[in-house]
């Protein structure tokens, strides 16, 4: 089965996409990831499936964009909190003493 893979925009005009793009800091919930930016050795295509027509066998897929580099992490993730936070205890203050009642006479 052939598939075949057509580009529009011409081979300069293709938009460049990135895999990840972060500023090369990566931060996942509580861990941050520092990588650095790596040509790929083979550009990647990204693409999209077209029907051509109504036969099933005639697909065609369009090139949406092009990947020439990729952010790689090469060490283990940094632990953003270094020791767990500990909560304050809160003391309720003391009810006041009830006042004694008014003598009473008679």
């Amino acid at each position: 089965m052939q598939i075949r893979v057509r580009c529009g925009c011409g081979e300069a005009g293709c938009p460049e996409w990135a895999i990840v793009e972060a500023a090369f800091t990566f931060t996942v919930g509580y861990h941050e990831l520092a990588g650095t930016k790596v040509a790929l050795k083979k550009p990647l295509l990204v693409l999209r499936k077209k029907k051509t027509t109504a036969v099933a066998a005639e697909t065609e897929l369009e090139v949406i964009g092009v990947i020439r580099h990729k952010i790689l992490f090469k060490d283990r993730p940094k632990a953003l909190i270094s020791k767990p936070q500990v909560k304050e205890k809160k003391t309720l203050p003391l009810p006041a003493p009830a006042a004694a009642p008014p003598p009473q006479s008679s």
